[in-house]
């Protein structure tokens, strides 16, 4: 089968809103054997929209929208596809029974505006929408299909997951691509690439690399009749260059980084506490993303401020002597902060992450320490990260918990 994705709303268009639904529904597709060759963006305007689904529905099996479902005059999917099958628009009583008692239970006025998220033509039925007001449609007519699902990509996730890929896995018949992806850190791309040199002549799988913030990462794409044997292609790929990277990889799919470093200090009963400058808690973020992250991480503490760093117990002479911006500094952050928490390890970050330099030392300049409490070796490196301020102190971050992960790595006797 083949589809095709039509993102509407001219928030989208104005760059307003950054449009993941198409990324995120792209990417699910073709587990179902359903191939993409075009997606679309049209902001809010009845013909356009009329032109691009008409244009889509003519050469695709299924057609895909997010967005302009809601209540209000410039919501128009409805009307759009209604217009493309030349059918009528009518209030369905059952829907518009469920908006009057959802606006009940949540103790809010109900606006009559709000009942054109009942309507359905007669080609649809609606998909339920458990996190929003406003169904989705499936609408199926001379063996084609439109699927219009909601614009916040919570409902539109739900609504995919649970409603509308079990829908769509019924009626693939063709071949289904299962992908997986590896992810390495110590090793650049081009080490990563004549590593795997000879693997990467294979087409099923086939492999390719790519350079991302966390490191680089191997994407392995198996096409198969069905998902079984598929993953049985990927998992036999998935052996052999395991065993050419060996512990170069960290993760897979979407497995974090911090995730994977935190399972690694919950199995051992490590405890970790964090000082940040550059990052402005940043770090701190990350690790409390990870659900379960308080069975290991006892807290973070953002020093911005000299005068901070020496509150919570960095040494004023190790700052006088190195200057803030110093692995000196970064390991006495790290140190204070491991004692201060009562953590087993501490890790310091100290930087600039601009625009202005700071103490002569350029932007970009990061160092980060660990201080392993005689658990961990101690570990003190410096970077120099470029692409802005944002960017500066996400790597920085990143780099904070590849640090630790080496020195965890280091403490079974392995190296990364």
């Amino acid at each position: 089968m083949k589809a095709e994705i039509i993102s509407i709303g001219t928030e989208l268009l104005l760059g307003e809103i950054i449009d993941t639904n198409s990324a995120y529904i792209a990417s699910r597709l073709p587990a179902l054997g359903i191939d993409v060759y075009y997606q679309h963006t049209v902001g809010d305007n009845l013909s356009r929209a009329i032109e691009v689904l008409r244009r889509a529905r003519d050469n695709n099996d299924v057609v895909i929208t997010t967005g302009g479902l809601g209540p209000t005059e410039d919501d128009l999917t409805r009307e759009a596809i209604a217009a493309v099958l030349g059918e009528d628009v009518h209030l369905d009583p059952e829907l518009a029974e469920g908006l009057r008692q959802r606006s009940l239970r949540q103790g809010t006025p109900f606006l009559e505006r709000t009942l054109k998220q009942a309507w359905l033509i007669p080609s649809a039925r609606p998909i339920t929408n458990a996190r929003g007001s406003a169904p989705g449609w499936w609408v199926e007519r001379d063996g084609k299909v439109i699927i219009a699902m909601p614009g916040p990509p919570g409902e539109m996730t739900r609504m995919w997951e649970e409603e509308v890929a079990p829908e769509l896995l019924k009626r693939s018949d063709g071949a289904v691509l299962v992908t997986r992806t590896l992810k390495t850190t110590g090793m650049g791309e081009p080490l990563v690439d004549e590593t795997l040199s000879q693997l990467l002549k294979s087409n099923n799988p086939s492999i390719g690399i790519y350079a991302r913030p966390d490191g680089v990462h191997v994407r392995m794409g198996a096409k198969a009749p069905t998902q079984d044997e598929a993953r049985r292609l990927i998992d036999e790929m998935e052996v052999r260059i395991r065993e050419l990277l060996g512990i170069a990889v960290w993760g897979t799919d979407n497995e974090t980084f911090m995730s994977t470093v935190g399972e690694m200090l919950a199995q051992r009963g490590l405890t970790l506490a964090v000082m940040e400058s550059c990052t402005g808690g940043l770090l701190s973020d990350e690790i409390t993303n990870v659900p379960g992250s308080s069975r290991y991480f006892r807290g973070g503490i953002v020093s911005y401020a000299t005068e901070v760093k020496e509150l919570m117990g960095v040494d004023p002479a190790v700052i006088a002597r190195h200057g803030v911006i110093s692995n000196e500094t970064a390991a006495a952050m790290a140190a204070a902060v491991r004692d201060r928490l009562l953590a087993d390890i501490g890790i310091g970050i100290t930087g600039v992450a601009g625009p202005e330099s700071q103490e002569g030392k350029p932007v970009g300049e990061v160092h980060i320490a660990i201080d392993g409490g005689g658990k961990l070796a101690d570990q003190s490196l410096t970077f120099t990260f470029g692409q802005g301020r944002e960017q500066i102190k996400r790597r920085a971050a990143t780099q904070a918990t590849m640090l630790l992960r080496r020195a965890l790595l280091a403490s079974e006797g392995a190296a990364s």
